[in-house]
């Protein structure tokens, strides 16, 4: 029987569903290289391992918005209990799969597994929660989901040192998360979901706010995908670095992730969305800078130590704005479009990266990121300005 909606029984479901996420396509990234090597023999195989990584992300991005209009009118937590299951026989797949097609295949039912994850559980704690409460565990949710990243791409790194298929097996996780799915958390309500679980404001879309934030989550992801989709590849270049190694400095900048965005509200205490957008933009960019001009191993950790901090801060603060200013109603379309913005700028981040860094460098690639987060930064201070 489902409990109560402040149970901590409620609350770590949703925080243990909202952690299989950030395995969607990053826990394997230190397979990549030995991945290529496997298939070596197949035409294009630098492209195909790669979209290995990547292909999840392009089916969030095109089933988001279904979701999002699925759970809005049908209800969350049914699509929700699908979504776990086709991930962990989804994930699983590519442990025992001798073909880079089939691989592939169960990437895209990954994919579509994840944009029923991330959607629903968000949208759940929209619904569970209100105000200052929401906005504390919508930070948890995403420090949650980086502290998750820090065990499984660190457990990803040692597993695929050992054979590049073991990582695979780190997706069986949701077959544990499922029963509680199932049997603890609540279905809201729907038919009182308007009135008593909206914004305080008409029902309507917020199409301005909406548009600037799903632009703001698009580049800010095709920036943070150089990490997990060249970073092991720079690092390689750079000091001849270990799988294992990869998967270390991926993960430290997924555990500043998670420390900033766990203090969210905290920092949102004191400051506007816009000047939150701004500090993190910023320290991306001082990150990604730090990253492309290291001679070091140690250096590199420091750049994504620096631009995970403000990674960190950007999640919880778009889904904060967008929910403060829909109606539960519309909520799930909302965050549809957001999880649909993220994971399309993870799947494009190594379609754009891979020519670019090929004709100039991956340390000059990281410098134009970097540019780039500077150049939204003072924007987003701006607009803080002119709005505040």
């Amino acid at each position: 029987m489902p409990f109560k909606t402040n149970a901590p029984i409620v609350k770590a479901t949703l925080l243990l569903s909202s952690s299989l996420t950030v395995m969607a396509g990053a826990t394997i990234a230190p397979s990549l290289p030995a991945m290529r090597d496997y298939f070596a023999a197949t035409p294009n195989a630098d492209y195909w391992v790669r979209l290995v990584l990547t292909i999840p992300a392009l089916f969030i991005a095109i089933g988001a918005p279904f979701v999002g209009t699925a759970i809005d009118r049908f209800g969350r937590k049914p699509l929700l209990a699908m979504a776990v299951l086709l991930y962990g026989i989804a994930g699983t797949s590519g442990a025992g799969l001798n073909d880079i097609g089939l691989i592939l295949f169960g990437r895209v039912l990954l994919g579509l597994s994840v944009a029923g994850i991330m959607t629903t559980a968000t949208a759940l704690i929209a619904d569970y929660y209100t105000g200052a409460t929401r906005a504390q565990f919508l930070g948890f949710q995403a420090g949650f989901m980086g502290l998750g990243g820090v065990l499984f791409l660190s457990l990803g790194g040692f597993l695929a040192d050992v054979n590049w298929r073991m990582p695979f097996l780190i997706y069986l996780l949701a077959l544990f998360i499922l029963p509680l799915v199932v049997w603890v958390l609540p279905e809201p309500n729907r038919t009182e979901l308007p009135q008593n679980l909206a914004a305080d404001g008409p029902e309507v879309f917020p199409w301005k706010i909406a548009g600037l934030t799903y632009l703001a989550a698009l580049l800010s992801q095709i920036v943070f995908y150089l990490i997990p989709a060249q970073l092991p590849f720079y690092l390689k270049q750079l000091v001849s670095a270990t799988a294992s190694q990869s998967g270390l400095a991926i993960a430290l900048a997924t555990l500043f992730s998670a420390a900033s965005a766990i203090v969210y509200r905290q920092i949102k205490a004191r400051l506007s969305f816009m000047g939150i957008y701004a500090i993190a933009f910023l320290a991306m960019a001082v990150g990604y800078l730090v990253i492309s001009v290291s001679p070091t191993y140690a250096m590199v950790l420091v750049g994504l130590a620096i631009a995970g901090t403000g990674l960190g801060l950007l999640m919880p603060n778009m889904n904060v704005c967008l929910t403060s200013v829909t109606p539960g109603s519309l909520r799930g379309r909302v965050l549809g479009g957001l999880t649909t913005a993220f994971f399309l700028g993870q799947f494009i981040s190594p379609i754009l990266s891979q020519p670019l860094s090929s004709t100039i460098g991956l340390d000059v690639t990281y410098r134009l990121a970097g540019g780039l987060m500077a150049a939204m930064g003072a924007i987003a201070l701006g607009l803080g300005w002119r709005w505040r």
